[in-house]
């Protein structure tokens, strides 16, 4: 089934040294969505490694996942501070006061200022690279990396098109971390 092949590539993916898995299936159905995330969580608790869930903050805490990672839809109705207040207010109230919210900034450092001051835990740039998982997605480069790194106390992530070639760029330009998709799947 795809649930138990996406739970053995990234078996493996953690096997090989990833530690934070983002789960991000936009096409699947909400039970599909469920199995997923629900084996996944059982598979990085497993394993001692963190789970975010993409988009869907009401997913992440069902299952127990470890944060929530936002992009600009959804903030389509609130500002920063109000919808990360909101889905923080949530995961108290479910027992989980180190819930993580991850906000894509794609090449904007207003909207880094905004979602650092509204409370995320960290911040995340790209497309850095062309991606074929986004191909149209906005370009951030390295000196947005930097300046990001230069100007926030949060964590940084580079996304977007990172390979084993590029990834030493990004991380001579001080990222806490890189996200890669299509490298490994």
């Amino acid at each position: 089934s795809d649930t138990k092949r996406l739970v053995d590539m990234v078996a493996s993916a953690m096997r090989g040294g990833a530690r934070i898995i983002q789960y991000r299936n936009k096409q699947a159905a909400k039970d599909l969505s469920f199995e997923q995330a629900h084996k996944l969580r059982q598979l990085t608790r497993a394993f001692g490694s963190i789970l975010i869930v993409n988009d869907d903050p009401g997913l992440a805490l069902e299952i127990g996942a470890d944060g929530v990672h936002l992009g600009k839809e959804d903030f389509a109705d609130q500002t920063e501070r109000v919808r990360i207040g909101s889905i923080q207010q949530q995961a108290g109230a479910a027992g989980n006061t180190t819930f993580m919210i991850g906000v894509s900034c794609y090449n904007d450092l207003t909207r880094a200022e905004r979602a650092t001051a509204a409370g995320a835990s960290y911040i995340a740039f790209g497309s850095v690279f062309p991606s074929r998982t986004k191909p149209g997605a906005v370009q951030a480069n390295t000196a947005i990396l930097r300046e990001a790194k230069r100007k926030f106390s949060l964590p940084v992530v580079a996304i977007g098109g990172i390979t084993a070639e590029n990834a030493p760029e990004l991380i001579a330009a001080g990222v806490d971390a890189i996200a890669v998709v299509s490298s490994l799947f």
